[in-house]
């Protein structure tokens, strides 16, 4: 009856669940065996051990890093990396703990990528650093049977005088855009004044006919005092024989 307890004791605690999730990296006296599906799996006591590897993505948020451009600006960094154990067996024998692995390598691929740019270039291409870390970091830990599946960016933060200095440049930049507007404005404005001018002076008595329509404009308002100008036009009528006869 003892014996029957023992041995169904010893079944009881020898039995080791492996989730669908999961891959069981099997050894037996220190010797790597197999690796094991999921499934109830029987691991001896003493003899036997079963480390299991979670092989769904995981994300691991990488710490803000002080990094220095390649044009000496001093910012504060930090990234989301996306992997997943691709090699259960890799991911045991060939590092020790591959979590701490993939964040420290991720952390100092970071710093080493945004030295790589400048700033102006790290903030307009923020896609292009993260696939750079992604690439660097992916053939990296391919000998811990670790996949990289991407990295996202997600703060980059400057000094406050940097902050300050950006912010000037972009005023700037604005007041540079509207008084090229404003140029280009008047431009076309002239132009369309020019055009205007040749028309009336190329018609006999267009003039005329417009300086009378905006004498009628302003007569509406009676505030309004008009100073009546007589055109050339009348004038060189007026000189014309027959326009005017000498006393």
């Amino acid at each position: 009856m003892f014996t029957l307890v023992a041995i169904i004791t010893v079944l009881l605690v020898s039995i080791r669940q492996v989730n669908e999730y999961e891959r069981g990296v099997k050894f037996q006296l220190g010797k790597f065996m197999h690796v094991v599906a999921p499934g109830w799996r029987l691991v001896l006591p003493i003899f036997q051990s079963l480390t299991k590897i979670d092989i769904r993505v995981k994300a691991v948020d990488v710490p803000f890093q002080e990094a220095i451009t390649k044009d000496n600006v001093s910012a504060r960094i930090n990234a989301v990396i996306y992997y997943k154990v691709s090699d259960a067996v890799k991911s045991v024998l060939e590092v020790e703990n591959f979590r701490f692995a993939v964040s420290q390598l991720a952390q100092t691929t970071m710093r080493n990528v945004c030295g790589e740019m400048e700033l102006d270039e790290l903030l307009a291409n923020r896609e292009g650093a993260a696939r750079r870390i992604k690439d660097i970091v992916d053939a990296a830990t391919d000998a811990w049977g670790i996949k990289v599946e991407s990295v996202e960016l997600k703060d980059v933060i400057l000094p406050e005088d940097m902050q300050r200095v950006i912010a000037r440049q972009a005023e700037a930049e604005r007041e540079r855009r509207a008084v090229i507007i404003r140029a280009e404005g008047e431009v076309a404005a002239a132009q369309n004044l020019a055009k205007a001018a040749a028309t009336l002076s190329g018609a006999d008595g267009a003039l005329h006919l417009r300086t009378l329509n905006t004498i009628n404009e302003l007569s509406s308002d009676k505030s309004n005092t008009v100073v009546f100008a007589i055109p050339v036009e009348i004038l060189d009528a007026l000189r014309r024989p027959g326009g005017i006869k000498q006393a």
